[in-house]
């Protein structure tokens, strides 16, 4: 059996649009001219830095060159894809901060930069940006989130596996008429959960697992109507789980294990409602399995008064009081979890 020949093999001569992976079409200003207008070589095992003449493809609206070897920066020039509607470079070799040029792509609407080693602090502009979708999981962000996070027009955000640190911002109601995902699991996030994240009735994965989070879970939670996953596990959320949360109508999935949760609804019980999960392994309920051992109890249940007692502030400034640390925490298994497809898929598009 021969093998497959690279995608770019026919990469020959001056006429592009015949070239695999690149897509021509009518110029919108002059329908006599046959331009670029996307490029898409996902899964193309090619290696190397963009050049700078990329930016010449102003008439492109997708550029896909996700799950390849690419590394370097992302050129300035590329600002000049002013069509441009999708841009995803996921899972490469890219570095640096920020690639503040996707900024200025006034039409672009999805951008993926998740699976690559960009660091640094995340502009407050990019939540001011009209985006649809907005993955940035597994680089190596290290900023808390802007006071404007609450800005994003966005139906889907995965922060996840990034060190993001800081307290979510009480902002995030606001997103409340476009959010449908945001996955922030795994990010050092510290201080309470807000209130206002209950303004989010039309998200059905709510997603806050592997931090360091503290305080009680609100009650207005019970605002979460269209929630079908929630996870809050391993952080060290204390007091009691609302009776509201575990009858949310589209409820699938509740996670709070490892936390120092000490009472629960019955409604919240594993197997109270058909077509449910419930798992609240390792906390402090009394008559339930698979708590934390008595010596751990008296060692760290104990703090949920002065845990819950916290006053918390709202956005990146706010000081937070030490975490309870969680015993026995299992590490962080960002593939685990069906629920964050948009994290586990390099590939994947929101739908």
């Amino acid at each position: 059996m021969s093998p497959t020949p690279p995608l770019h093999a026919n990469w020959v001569g001056p006429e592009v649009c015949t070239y695999k992976g690149v897509y021509c079409a009518d110029s919108l200003f002059d329908n006599s001219t046959h331009v670029v207008a996307g490029v898409d070589l996902n899964g193309a095992d090619i290696a190397g830095y963009l050049p700078k003449e990329l930016g010449l493809l102003t008439d492109a609206a997708v550029f896909h060159i996700n799950s390849n070897r690419f590394c370097g920066i992302i050129p300035k020039s590329m600002s000049k894809l002013v069509l441009l509607h999708e841009f995803d470079v996921s899972n490469n070799r890219f570095v640096g901060t920020f690639p503040k040029v996707v900024l200025f792509m006034p039409a672009l609407k999805y951008l993926d930069l998740r699976f690559n080693d960009f660091e640094g602090p995340l502009p407050a502009e990019l939540f001011d940006k009209d985006l649809d979708a907005l993955f940035l999981n597994d680089n190596r962000f290290d900023s808390p989130l802007p006071e404007n996070f609450g800005n994003s027009s966005v139906s889907v955000m995965v922060l996840a596996n990034n060190k993001l640190g800081g307290c979510i911002p009480s902002s995030i109601g606001r997103m409340g008429a476009t959010l449908n995902e945001i996955v922030m699991m795994n990010n050092g996030l510290v201080g309470c959960l807000p209130s206002e994240i209950g303004q989010l009735a039309n998200v059905t994965v709510f997603d806050v697992g592997y931090n360091s989070l503290t305080g009680v879970l609100p009650k207005t939670f019970d605002g979460l109507s269209s929630v079908e996953n929630f996870d809050c596990a391993s952080n060290s959320l204390t007091g009691a789980v609302p009776e509201s949360l575990c009858k949310l109508p589209s409820l699938k999935n509740l996670t709070i294990s490892y936390n120092f949760f000490n009472v629960q609804a019955k409604e919240c019980l594993p197997n109270a409602r058909s077509g449910v999960s419930f798992d609240d392994t390792s906390n402090c309920l009394p008559d339930r399995p698979g708590q934390k051992s008595g010596k751990i109890v008296s060692g760290a249940c104990e703090h949920d008064r002065s845990i819950g007692e916290w006053k918390c502030g709202s956005g990146a400034g706010s000081s937070q009081p030490d975490a309870v640390p969680v015993p026995g925490d299992p590490s962080p298994k960002p593939t685990s979890s069906e629920g964050n497809r948009a994290v586990l898929k390099p590939n994947a598009a929101p739908t």
